[in-house]
């Protein structure tokens, strides 16, 4: 009877998690898109080639640094993170929303749930070894293809 109370719980909690997707979370990644940006999170954030946060992205926005935004898409509230969608149209900066921001915070190195984070595609202090910086950049440019191929579908 134990076991049957721990599935119940454990399917409450994949409907749930699918629930709490905020209603602006457009484009929401797929599963394989998701599994590459999270990858493409955890090489920058082994290189410093990561701002974490919505502070410290929207302060990169607006100093004119470049990069791909990936997004949380469980937030609660949705203010906290209503205005980075148009800061990076703006900007002309791509965006992308995941599902979890757990998932987003395990990938960029933190141990606290991370809103949104700004992959850039060199480090703001420092250099890269060129062919670090090359398998960087490719990586990035997969996902950020990707998120381009998806966001004209959308719209």
């Amino acid at each position: 009877m134990g076991s049957d109370s721990e599935t119940e719980k454990s399917g409450h909690k994949d409907k749930k998690k699918a629930f709490t997707l905020s209603p602006i979370a457009k484009p929401l990644a797929g599963k394989k898109l998701s599994k590459r940006a999270l990858k493409l999170v955890r090489r920058a954030a082994e290189k410093k080639c990561l701002k974490r946060g919505v502070k410290e992205v929207v302060k990169s926005i607006r100093k004119g640094n470049k990069g791909l935004c990936i997004i949380a898409g469980n937030i609660s509230p949705i203010d906290v993170i209503t205005h980075v969608p148009v800061l990076c149209e703006e900007a002309d900066i791509p965006y992308i929303y995941v599902n979890s921001k757990e998932e987003l915070a395990n990938a960029g190195s933190t141990k606290r749930p991370t809103c949104c984070v700004l992959v850039l595609t060199k480090p703001t202090k420092g250099e890269l070894a060129q062919d670090e910086q090359e398998k960087l950049k490719s990586d990035y440019d997969l996902v950020v293809s990707d998120v381009s191929e998806l966001a004209r579908s959308m719209f």
